[in-house]
């Protein structure tokens, strides 16, 4: 039997549609999907940012009165009120300080866990947040092992380190902010660049001019890959950058200011280029070696950090110069993608010696940065000490929950953070002819040599009573004028 020949007769339509398949939109193959390994590290590192500076609290090592005076913002924004700061003075308008209304977005979350603890866990997830845009960016250009490492290792890096360490501060808001706009900028992705940069303007007034550099760095490159239409947007952007910055230390801070000034304005241009100058160079050392190996150098993302270097180096407060507190986590980002930036040219080198050095810098990068680590807070996670709270804090906590809540309280560093959730707590001595209901205060160092004394000295007009000194914090309570309680004579 011979078969037939097949029919070419069009068949009728079927009335069972056939599966459907959904076309997926182009995928720049230069730069490959990261996985999930960005995502984990980041849950990684915001368990330990947490545990390092949430256990700092808890043991009541405190190492300054920021984290009290950013309560006091936060609890003010969670009420719908002006942010009225008293540790720095009765009526201070902490805009006339810092213009960084950013803090207003924790809010919400304060009006429901009412506690600086709250503060504390949203620094940490904003650093952690920090580490999905660095390790993406470096897999997808690197690798996944390579961009792990170097994701790792900014995690790691000391300026994040040091800032986690240190309480609470506004830059918290500006390093994911950054790193999502660096990302963007070596994904050639400009407009999304410059628009994840845009609200650095409200994080803190120097932040303008970061803004401002990253925008050039955008123009820089998009005319470089063949996108000129993109550069009129970058220079405005600068242009808008440099200008907040200019206005806002000039016009809006002052406005808020009781004295009608920049308290910290007046300390840029007091230092001479040589003022400091083994401090200035150890501080570029850091920033460049154990985090990128000098080879950031070789990138425009670099230019970056010239404004927080710039501001730091000439002022006149030599807290600024050096690589501790909070000022360089800001400046982990930059160096670390500018590092990513540079890796795929220097690997293509002609240089024997730079491809190897740049196939190995990755795993060298991180091995610095875990060897740092055991000198640095994170590393205080290894020891039995970082998950107790010595019996000695709960005894002063239990002193300190005898002031009630709403009480007047002048206190210093110690006692603070313990207090402004629930009282009107000013710097001891600031309180500027209101008398307190309470003055508490850490005397373990024998500042006050007599304590009576010390009361009567910031208030001759009232009277306190001792209730308690307890690891060498004392408590005091005011009484009626002229009271001679037996107490009242206690050393």
């Amino acid at each position: 039997m011979v078969p037939s020949a097949p029919s070419t007769k069009p068949s009728a339509p079927s009335l069972i549609p056939g599966p459907f398949a959904a076309s997926a939109p182009p995928r720049d193959r230069r730069f490959p999907l990261a996985g999930r390994e960005p995502y984990l590290l980041a849950v990684v590192l915001f368990v330990a940012y947490a545990v390092v500076s949430v256990g700092r609290y808890l043991r009541m090592g405190t190492r300054s009165y920021d984290l009290g005076i950013f309560e006091q913002t936060v609890r003010a924004y969670a009420h719908l009120q002006a942010p009225i700061v008293e540790l720095k003075g009765p009526g201070y308008n902490v805009l006339g300080d810092h213009f960084s209304p950013v803090t207003v977005l924790l809010a919400p979350f304060y009006r429901v866990f009412p506690s600086p603890v709250t503060l504390l866990v949203a620094q940490a997830a904003l650093f952690a947040l920090s580490a999905i845009p660095v390790t993406r960016a470096a897999t997808r250009v690197l690798g996944r092992a390579r961009g792990l490492a170097l994701g790792a290792a900014y995690g790691l890096s000391w300026g994040l380190q040091n800032a986690v360490d240190f309480d609470f501060h506004e830059i918290c808001f500006a390093v994911p902010l950054i790193a999502f706009s660096l990302e963007a900028l070596l994904l050639r992705r400009w407009r999304s660049a410059l628009l994840w940069a845009l609200p650095l303007v409200l994080v803190k007034e120097d932040q303008g001019l970061t803004l401002a550099a990253i925008a050039v760095v955008v123009a820089l490159r998009a005319r470089r890959h063949g996108s000129p239409r993109v550069v009129p947007y970058a220079i405005a952007v600068a242009s808008f950058g440099a200008a907040a910055t200019l206005l806002t230390f000039t016009m809006v801070i002052p406005a808020f200011n009781t004295a009608g000034a920049s308290d910290y304005l007046a300390k840029v241009g007091g230092s001479g280029p040589l003022d400091g100058a083994d401090v200035k160079l150890r501080t570029l050392l850091w920033l460049l070696i154990p985090t990128s190996g000098l080879l950031a150098l070789r990138s425009p993302v670099l230019l970056a950090v010239l404004p927080t270097l710039g501001w730091r180096f000439v002022s006149s407060d030599q807290h600024y110069w050096s690589t501790s507190w909070h000022y360089s986590a800001v400046l982990m980002p930059i160096v670390t993608l500018a590092l990513v930036d540079a890796l795929p040219a220097a690997r293509h080198s002609s240089r024997p010696w730079l491809r190897s050095y740049s196939l190995h810098l990755p795993a060298a990068v991180l091995a610095a940065a875990l060897a740092l680590t055991t000198a640095l807070p994170l590393g205080g996670l290894t020891k039995a000490d970082a998950y107790r709270v010595p019996a000695g804090v709960r005894a002063v906590e239990k002193l300190l929950d005898t002031i009630p809540d709403g009480a007047i309280v002048e206190s210093n560093i110690g006692p603070i953070s313990r207090l402004t959730s629930r009282c009107r707590v000013f710097w001891i001595g600031r309180a500027k002819g209101l008398a307190p209901d309470y003055i508490a205060f850490n005397n373990n160092s024998g500042w006050v040599k007599d304590v009576p004394a010390f009361a009567r000295q910031l208030h001759p007009r009232d009277a306190y009573v001792l209730r308690g000194v307890i690891q060498g914090y004392v408590l005091l309570k005011r009484t009626s004028p002229a009271s001679t309680s037996p107490e009242s004579t206690s050393p």
